[in-house]
């Protein structure tokens, strides 16, 4: 009876850590690091878009299907690119890639939560919300990932207009409407997509080429995309310098951005004159650091004033 007892112990054990393996496979499809600055920069737009605080219904409902929409299209990303996945050392290991999920699967997951954000988002929020999310979901799931990604080497900056909308998502969830602003956002991060990313593709170009990918450092060389990273970064300096010039904020995030801007122009200025090979993911690594800070100090300096009024 005792070892009975043992073995049913260990089969309950055995099926509860294969239960939660297969949800961090689900969770893994999510790509929820990149899901979560995504939703960090749509929340920074709903507190941008109002001078007090957010209303709760919209800061809810609005975050949770932001989120999921955009966990939708990155499983819809893992199934379309399973194969090119496979191929390559840095995503080899995914889990549709890897086998441990299967696409049929992966998909239908994607669709659940896809549909349910919309519903969150018509029902909950507004409707222009609802289709702009909709919009984005199928500019980065479908047009980015099944053409532009093969199609040409601009396909970051092009496709990068997905990428850059949640700010713009977070506004209409508040407001109900899109505001100059908010499109000033979506500049920023339109702009610090390309350089971003090419820092990756530059160290990952030999895997894009063998599955045929047209980046950049693949088809126009590395000395040429290193000076287009400077180019772009040397632009996003000026971008990001315009929410201060249309008093949208302040000297607070003035010297934040320049600041965070010289930093960024260092690594991309290092990335030219760098042989080791080692510097491209030390700009990349940077760029997802300057992002968050840079919609940190956009955060904080909306408010500052307002403690400060309050007081006074």
């Amino acid at each position: 009876m005792a070892r009975q007892g043992l073995g049913e112990e260990k089969m309950a054990l055995s099926m509860t850590v294969g239960a939660a393996g297969h949800w961090r496979d689900y969770a893994g499809v999510c790509k929820l690091k990149v899901v979560a600055l995504i939703v960090f920069t749509a929340m920074v737009g709903m507190f941008l878009a109002t001078p007090g605080l957010v209303p709760l219904q919209p800061l809810l409902f609005g975050t949770l299907g932001i989120g999921m929409a955009a966990a939708s299209a990155a499983a819809i990303n893992h199934v379309l690119d399973q194969r090119v996945d496979a191929r390559m050392e840095r995503t080899r290991r995914r889990p549709v890639a890897s086998g441990q999920l299967t696409g049929r699967n992966c998909l239908a997951f994607a669709f659940v939560l896809g549909g349910l954000s919309m519903l969150i988002l018509a029902g909950f929020v507004n409707v222009l919300t609802a289709l702009l999310t909709f919009a984005s979901l199928i500019g980065y799931a479908v047009i980015y990932t099944l053409y532009l990604k093969r199609a040409t080497p601009q396909n970051i900056v092009i496709g990068g207009a997905a990428g850059a909308a949640p700010p713009v998502l977070g506004w209409t969830a508040v407001t109900g409407s899109v505001d100059p602003h908010a499109l000033l956002l979506f500049l920023i991060i339109f702009v610090w997509t390309p350089p971003h990313f090419w820092a990756l593709a530059i160290h990952r170009r030999s895997e894009y080429a063998k599955v045929d990918i047209p980046m950049l450092p693949v088809t126009h060389g590395v000395e040429f995309t290193r000076l287009q990273v400077l180019l772009y970064t040397i632009l996003l300096v000026v971008v990001t310098v315009l929410p201060y010039l249309t008093h949208m904020s302040g000297l607070l995030y003035l010297a934040g951005a320049l600041g965070l801007g010289a930093g960024f122009l260092y690594h991309a200025w290092a990335l030219m004159r760098d042989d080791s090979g080692r510097q491209a993911m030390r700009t990349f690594g940077y760029s997802i650091v300057y992002l968050m800070a840079l919609f940190a100090f956009l955060l904080v300096d909306h408010y500052v004033p307002l403690l400060i009024a309050r007081f006074a």
